[in-house]
């Protein structure tokens, strides 16, 4: 039987302090805060609710972050 995956680790950060930064300047803050993925959307995508450890999502409008949230 094949081991269980250890799931990525979660940083300890809070996710409101993104909202309102641009983009860029969020996933470069996101990445240097040690997650493993950062995922950008467009306000209002269509997307697939699994939960996945070490993934922030960040809503974007007019290049900046409207909404973050992790998993």
């Amino acid at each position: 039987m094949a081991p269980i995956p250890t799931p990525s680790a979660q940083p300890d950060d809070a996710p409101d302090e993104y909202v309102g930064l641009a983009a860029d300047a969020a996933e470069r803050r996101a990445r240097g805060h040690g997650w493993t993925t950062v995922r950008s959307l467009p306000p209002g995508a269509i997307i697939t609710m699994e939960f996945r450890g070490g993934r922030i999502n960040f809503e974007v409008d007019g290049a900046v972050v409207t909404r973050c949230w992790v998993g």
